[in-house]
C-alpha cells in the first residue's frame, strides 16, 4: 500500500513538472512590446558590421563556452543577408550566414545551412522574436535544438539578445548576446 501511494506521488510530481514546463500561458509574446522603444528593424540594424559577444549556459546555468563575433549585414530586395563569423574562446571558429525575407512590418522568414526548415520571426516594437531548429555539435555528432530567441533594441548601437534552447520541450540551455553596431 505505501508502495503504490509512493508511486502514485512520484508520477503526480512528475506529471506536475511537464505540466509547468510545456504550459505556455504565461510566455512573453512579440505583441507584447509593441508600443515599446527605441524600436527595432533587424534589416537596419544587422545593416553594415556589428560586433558581438555571448556565453553559452547549460540547463543549469553553468557558463560553458564563450565567444565573440564579427557579422556583416546587407538588405536588398527585402532580404537581410547576415554573415557571421564566431570566434570561441576554446578555438573554434564558426561562420553562418542567414538570409531573412521581410514577409511584411511585423513578419519574417529564415534560413541558415545549420537550420532545420524554415526560421519565423515577429517583430513588434524594441523586441525580434526569431523561432528555429538549429543542428549543433555535441559530443562528436549534430543534434538539432530548437531556440526561442529575442532581440532587445537598447539605443541605436546596441541590442541584447536571450535565447531559451530546448530539446524535445525541455530546457537544455541559454544564450545571451550582446551586440554593438559600428
Amino acid at each position: 500500500m505505501k508502495n503504490t501511494s509512493k508511486f502514485k506521488s512520484i508520477i503526480l510530481i512528475i506529471s506536475l513538472l511537464l505540466i509547468t514546463n510545456c504550459s505556455s500561458n504565461n510566455t512573453m509574446k512579440p505583441q507584447d512590446f509593441l508600443d515599446t522603444k527605441p524600436e527595432i528593424t533587424i534589416e537596419e540594424y544587422f545593416k553594415g558590421n556589428v560586433k558581438a559577444w555571448g556565453l553559452l549556459q547549460d540547463r543549469k546555468g553553468k557558463v560553458t563556452r564563450q565567444f565573440k563575433a564579427d557579422m556583416f549585414g546587407s538588405f536588398e530586395d527585402n532580404v537581410l543577408t547576415l554573415k557571421e563569423d564566431f570566434y570561441w574562446t576554446d578555438g573554434e571558429q564558426q561562420q553562418r550566414i542567414w538570409k531573412i525575407k521581410k514577409i511584411d512590418n511585423h513578419h519574417y522568414e529564415g534560413s541558415a545551412p545549420d537550420v532545420v526548415g524554415v526560421a519565423k520571426g515577429f517583430q513588434y516594437g524594441s523586441a525580434f522574436k526569431f523561432e528555429y531548429d538549429l543542428m549543433v555539435p555535441f559530443k562528436g555528432k549534430d543534434i538539432k535544438v530548437s531556440f526561442d530567441d529575442w532581440i532587445f533594441k537598447q539605443d541605436d548601437d546596441v541590442a541584447i539578445n536571450r535565447a531559451t534552447l530546448t530539446k524535445f520541450g525541455f530546457k537544455v540551455g541559454e544564450l545571451t548576446v550582446f551586440f554593438k553596431k559600428n
